[in-house]
Parts: structure tokens; C-alpha cells; sequence
């Protein structure tokens, strides 16, 4: 009798998501990686539009995901869910920057191995 209370509570809040909307956030994902998939294998995309157009689509499917299978919202009993959804983002953003940043500074600043060789600095 608890869990089926307990269960019922979770139903008024708006906890879980309605059959629709699992339906349509699937529908939606589907939707997304097919656009992405075709982006790539068509042909039809500019070359220099192919890898902005998937994290285009990369970006619009994580948030079809987040708003439709984990329910994240602005609602007030969801703002602790989405501030630490936020700070998540942005330690992944200066991961992700930094490593770039020292990945193109390495690759800039480090003499490749036939230059060396012709210099004659080696013997």
C-alpha cells in the first residue's frame, strides 16, 4: 500500500514523463542522429559544414535527451538538477578547451624530426 502511494506522489509531481513524451523525445533522437548520419554519408553537405552541422546536431539531441528522458526543466523542483547540469558543462567545456589549447600549442611549438636531422645537431 506505501509503494503504491509513494508511486502515485511521484506521478503528481510530474516526476516521470507520459508515454507521449518518451515517444516523441525517441522520435525526436531518431530524428537527429539520421540528419547527423546524413550530414556525413550524402555527399550533399559543403565539406566545411559537415563537423559544424553534427555538433549542431549533437548539441540539439543532448538537450532532446535531457529534457525529455531526464525531465530537466527551470521548474523550481528542478533548478538543483540543472545548476549542476550547468557546472557539469562547463568543466567539460574547459576540459575539453584546455586540452585543445595544449594539444595546438604542443603541435605549433615542437620542430618536426627532419628538421632536426637536416640541421645537423644530431652526431
Amino acid at each position: 500500500m506505501a509503494s503504491q502511494h509513494g508511486h502515485s506522489d511521484a506521478h503528481a509531481h510530474g516526476a516521470h514523463g507520459s508515454l507521449k513524451t518518451y515517444v516523441i523525445g525517441f522520435v525526436l533522437s531518431l530524428i537527429l542522429t539520421v540528419l547527423s548520419f546524413g550530414c556525413v554519408m550524402s555527399g550533399a553537405v559543403p565539406q566545411h559544414l559537415v563537423m559544424p552541422g553534427i555538433v549542431v546536431f549533437c548539441v540539439a539531441q543532448l538537450l532532446v535527451q535531457l529534457v525529455f528522458f531526464l525531465h530537466m526543466s527551470a521548474a523550481p523542483g528542478q533548478r538543483d538538477n540543472l545548476s549542476i547540469g550547468v557546472f557539469t558543462l562547463l568543466i567539460i567545456a574547459i576540459v575539453v578547451v584546455g586540452s585543445l589549447w595544449v594539444m595546438h600549442n604542443m603541435n605549433a611549438y615542437m620542430i618536426p624530426s627532419s628538421m632536426q636531422m637536416s640541421s645537423g645537431s644530431i652526431g
